[in-house]
């Protein structure tokens, strides 16, 4: 596709995010300043592929649906997707799947958010398509699975490094290339 004819789906795994930020990097429950700017990566994906972006944003609603979140999500722009279902499904993970699917069947290009290996045969069929497809995340969580298809493609881009997404530098121990070193952050 040719820069500007097309469109993005911007597919967010919320549950899969969060809880790798706050399980793997924060090693708590983030504070709201910690949070993603969730904005800046519409922004970023917009900017980045130079089209119209659809950003859907999955979420487990199973007791009550958060409201204030899902208020702010749609005064940025987004499509907030709250789920339910039984306990022993990840509605998450089946509707994005369910998604994937479905927009291999249309026109667009995909930028997913999640570190998920479940996801797997969906971007791989993506890859195989006339189409851009991009991972968003933390680079040191990214499935091996779907890092392996960077050789089809699949581009890969940082929440915080690329994106920008917080407003606070994330205590991230990560490998860094020569090139971005700065002694100075660790001063």
């Amino acid at each position: 596709m040719d820069d500007g004819d097309g469109k993005t789906y911007l597919l967010v795994d919320g549950e899969n995010i969060d809880a790798t930020l706050g399980g793997s990097i924060l090693g708590r429950r983030p504070q709201p300043d910690e949070r993603p700017r969730w904005d800046r990566l519409l922004e970023f994906a917009r900017e980045r592929w130079g089209q119209p972006v659809q950003g859907l944003f999955f979420l487990a609603a199973n007791a009550e649906l958060p409201m204030p979140f899902v208020q702010a999500l749609l005064a940025m722009g987004w499509r907030p997707i709250p789920l339910s279902g039984a306990t022993h499904e990840k509605v998450v993970d089946i509707a994005i799947q369910r998604t994937l699917t479905a927009i291999a069947g249309r026109d667009g290009d995909v930028m997913l958010a999640t570190h998920d290996g479940d996801f797997l045969p969906q971007v791989t069929a993506l890859c195989e398509l006339d189409r851009r497809v991009g991972l968003v995340g933390f680079a040191e969580f990214r499935n091996r699975g779907l890092v392996a298809l960077g050789d089809q493609g699949l581009e890969f881009f940082d929440l915080e490094a690329d994106v920008k997404a917080f407003n606070v530098s994330l205590p991230r121990v990560r490998v860094i290339p020569i090139s971005e070193f700065d002694p100075l952050e660790f001063l």
